[in-house]
């Protein structure tokens, strides 16, 4: 990963979220689930297995101004059943829940859901095992979009949230 040309690309080009709902297939990204509001993806660059993005359809950018509570409430809901299925699937010591981004850069309000694996050293885990700067998974072709169909099968056999 270049990490100079993503921190450019983040701050100049397009929407990452908006660009990858639209189709532009220079911001593709494996879909896990949706539904007619959100959407939930690989992220390209992971540094965890199974490091799911999920994002509301609508351009919205801030995480707790610019929803209404039921808005919020749902948003939060697909989150959560999105975060169970990484679970199910990959496994996890813990599971991390945050939303980054900013008026400079990635400003599509998203939430990243990254499942620590059992076993790694506290000194690798928390923000450290968060950093792309500490190194990004590259799987094989193929891999991903199997691990997006799993995760999606994950998340429908939950049960909660309509969409597909």
């Amino acid at each position: 990963m270049d990490l100079h040309a993503y921190v450019r690309r983040a701050r100049s080009g397009p929407c990452f979220v908006c660009a990858f709902l639209a189709g532009d297939p220079d911001y593709r990204h494996e879909t896990v689930f949706e539904d007619e509001d959100h959407i939930a993806f690989l992220d390209r660059w992971p540094t965890v297995a199974g490091k799911v993005l999920v994002a509301p359809k609508a351009h919205v950018e801030h995480v707790v101004r610019d929803l209404d509570d039921e808005a919020y409430g749902q948003l939060m809901l697909f989150v959560r059943e999105v975060a169970l299925a990484v679970e199910s699937v990959c496994g996890s010591e813990r599971t991390y829940l945050y939303s980054l981004g900013s008026q400079q850069g990635n400003a599509h309000l998203h939430w990243h859901i990254a499942a620590l694996p059992p076993g790694v050293p506290y000194e690798e885990q928390q923000f450290h095992a968060l950093m792309t700067e500490n190194g990004v998974l590259t799987p094989p072709p193929g891999q991903s979009a199997a691990l997006a169909a799993h995760l999606g099968e994950a998340v429908r056999a939950r049960g909660r949230l309509g969409g597909g």
